[in-house]
């Protein structure tokens, strides 16, 4: 496994601290001695890598991004390749490098948001989505899990495209039968991409973000489904986005990131 560091922020402001979030969750993971799986995190032993970012540059940001995502995700050696954000933005020049070199990738999103407003030139984090599907993106494809406060014209460009989406009420009314809904909706892509915005998470486990939305999963919850998710042949890459440390409280967050990291491993 490869892990790519991504400190980008497109938030117009709104994000400003989750630049620090990498480097944060690295040194997090050094307190994490193995996993659920009882293997063990030598964090010596793993390959990181950095981007390059300036974040007064969105347009040469993005750029950045793309090419140097593509150069990781194309190297044989390189089986999987997790990206640490940054805020959610990042995930839209990442996914499009995903995309150049897959051919039928599936997409896989945790989000309290759906990210589908009507996209910038360079798409923040609130627009990702739709400017992934706008440029061609399948919406069969994707997969929104986690859903619970999402704006009018983001309803109705989901019902408009069919994006398959799993609202959290959904999620809640049985929860192993939906996950397993999901397994079989991601089996069927031949390569598959799983991006995590922290705040599909509930703020009583993740508070550090700049988005809390109540009523969202747990972070045992959360594991179980990323735990099932990793049992994938086709999951090749992953990103985490969203977690700022100045807004978290006793670093449970960044802990967090750095569980999602040692269950990636």
């Amino acid at each position: 496994m490869l892990v790519v560091k991504v400190p980008a922020i497109n938030g117009l402001g709104k994000t400003n601290g989750c630049e620090k979030a990498p480097n944060a969750i690295i040194q997090a993971l050094k307190e994490i001695y193995s996993n659920e799986q009882r293997k063990e995190i030598k964090t010596d032993e793993i390959k990181t890598r950095e981007i390059q970012i300036n974040n007064k540059n969105i347009e040469e940001t993005n750029k950045n991004i793309f090419n140097k995502a593509r150069e990781f995700l194309e190297k044989k050696e390189n089986d999987f390749v997790l990206f640490l954000g940054g805020d959610h933005s990042i995930s839209f020049p990442l996914v499009k490098a995903f995309k150049s070199i897959n051919k039928n990738p599936g997409l896989i999103v945790f989000d309290a948001h759906a990210d589908c407003m009507k996209p910038m030139k360079e798409p923040t984090h609130e627009e990702w989505i739709r400017a992934l599907v706008e440029q061609g993106f399948d919406v069969k494809n994707i997969i929104l899990i986690a859903l619970r406060n999402l704006d009018p014209e983001e309803l109705k460009f989901l019902k408009e495209k069919g994006i398959n989406c799993f609202f959290m009420k959904e999620l809640f009314s049985d929860f192993k039968e939906t996950c397993d809904l999901i397994m079989e909706s991601a089996r069927k892509f031949s390569s598959l991409y799983l991006s995590i915005d922290i705040d599909a998470i509930d703020p009583a486990f993740a508070p550090g973000t700049s988005y809390t939305e109540p009523a969202g999963l747990t972070s045992r919850e959360f594991v179980y489904l990323l735990q099932h998710l990793t049992l994938l042949k086709n999951l090749k890459a992953a990103d985490i986005a969203e977690i700022n440390p100045n807004k978290d409280i006793n670093n449970l967050t960044v802990k967090l990131g750095a569980k999602i990291v040692a269950e990636l491993i």
